[in-house]
């Protein structure tokens, strides 16, 4: 029985089950789906957020020497704390909270019953429930902050980083969320600034002190997460700073044989340079590098960053058919190469009305094969070639709709852009 939860809480896991429900949500319109990710980013941002924009790496499983005491509650606590009855009582019905509990004598919250369940028991209407839930939540939330709290891993790692940047970052653009898209923002620019030292990436930080040599996670990751970044919020910076942490990534890591090596070629000697290609818990550097390179292939048109990624997805293809669940971000990889997304450029004053109409176009629905640019115009210096020479129709708002950078005629009206985009 899925029952008790991992009470350490990972940032890495977070970054990655918050994606994923928010593409659950994305393809099935599931709400319990787009809940989950936002309760899970929300509390990222409550518990794991350094104030200068970093995450933190985890918080511990014990406090006060047992396991997940912050996390589980008795009944009697719970009736306490929610004296309302009828909302205590359809709070206990809904999680099934006994006095003898399901894990050593307290109750892990878990969701036994649905709504229409509930609603039916309590002769309450189906569309109520989650309202009078939400309340019963903060309030034991509120009541939990008086608790001893878990320890916290207060390092900031650059690859982690990276993953949960992609998750606000995306959250943020598709579901509107703009304290999401800002959360990420501020974390890429700490990123950035605190661990990025003289011309070098470094892997983590704490207490205002970078240190350690990147691995190639790191630098993947990040480009990643930056130009996810890119797409909800159009500065040219996240752009550069992905591309050039990508030709140093391809500098200082590549295998002569394909791929990449785990550590940077001026790393500390070691008995075998490492090449990681599994997923495991995290995805592998070298699946991660192969989607950002495929990524930056399709903004710039640059044959290089086709040919390197290529030439390593074509080394994982035996493996990753046979042993799929161990190779899930390769995968990702390449359907990304596979799908022939496209390349969609949006000129116009970012902000103005007709240039958000346009975008919203664009993220009316899930878009994981395209990559997309929008910028004033002219563009300024650094955006990617899927920007050059694209000009105003009519002097307003225009998108531009492109495979492989052959492009259908621009258009400046969101009708004909979802034409454009449903071929």
């Amino acid at each position: 029985r899925w029952l008790v939860p991992h009470f350490e809480k990972m940032l890495s896991d977070n970054a990655q089950l918050a994606r994923a429900y928010l593409h659950g949500y994305l393809v099935t319109g599931r709400e319990d789906f787009k809940r989950v990710c936002e309760e899970t980013l929300d509390f990222v941002a409550r518990e794991l957020r350094d104030a200068g924009g970093g995450f933190y790496s985890s918080l511990d499983a014990d406090s006060e020497g047992e396991e997940g005491k912050y996390y589980v509650w008795g009944l009697a606590e719970i009736e306490a704390v929610l004296n309302d009855q009828e909302a205590g009582a359809l709070f206990v019905a809904a999680y099934d909270i006994s006095a003898e509990g399901n894990f050593e004598g307290q109750t892990v919250l878990q969701r036994a019953k649905t709504d229409d369940e509930l609603a039916q028991q309590f002769n309450l209407e189906p569309a109520s429930i989650q309202q009078v839930l939400d309340e019963a939540h903060a309030a034991l939330l509120a009541a939990r902050q008086s608790r001893v709290r878990p320890g916290t891993d207060d390092k900031v790692l650059t690859a982690w980083n990276g993953l949960m940047l992609a998750a606000y970052a995306e959250a943020g653009r598709y579901l509107g969320r703009d304290h999401y898209t800002q959360i990420a923002k501020e974390n890429a620019a700490f990123l950035l600034d605190e661990l990025y030292v003289e011309g070098r990436l470094l892997r983590s930080w704490r207490s205002g002190q970078a240190a350690h040599n990147a691995y190639l996670e790191d630098y993947a990751a990040l480009v990643l997460g930056l130009l996810v970044l890119y797409q909800s919020d159009p500065d040219v910076r996240w752009f550069a700073e992905a591309r050039r942490l990508a030709d140093e990534m391809v500098a200082h890591f590549s295998d002569p044989a394909g791929g990449f090596f785990d550590t940077r070629d001026d790393h500390e000697a070691l008995i075998t340079r490492p090449k990681e290609v599994q997923d495991n818990a995290t995805p592998s550097g070298n699946a991660l590098a192969a989607l950002a390179l495929l990524q930056l292939a399709a903004y710039t048109g640059h044959g290089d960053y086709y040919d390197r990624a290529y030439a390593a997805l074509g080394g994982m293809q035996a493996a990753a058919g046979r042993y799929p669940t161990a190779f899930a971000q390769w995968l990702q990889a390449m359907q990304f190469a596979l799908a022939e997304g496209r390349e969609i450029a949006i000129l116009g004053e970012p902000g103005a009305a007709d240039t958000r109409a346009l975008a919203e176009v664009v993220w009316a629905r899930h878009r994981p094969h395209d990559v997309v640019a929008l910028s004033a115009a002219p563009p300024a210096a650094g955006a990617p070639e899927l920007l050059t020479g694209r000009t105003l129709l009519d002097g307003a708002a225009t998108a531009y709709v492109c495979r492989q950078f052959v492009c259908e005629l621009p258009v400046n009206s969101g009708e004909k852009l979802k034409e454009q985009l449903a071929k």
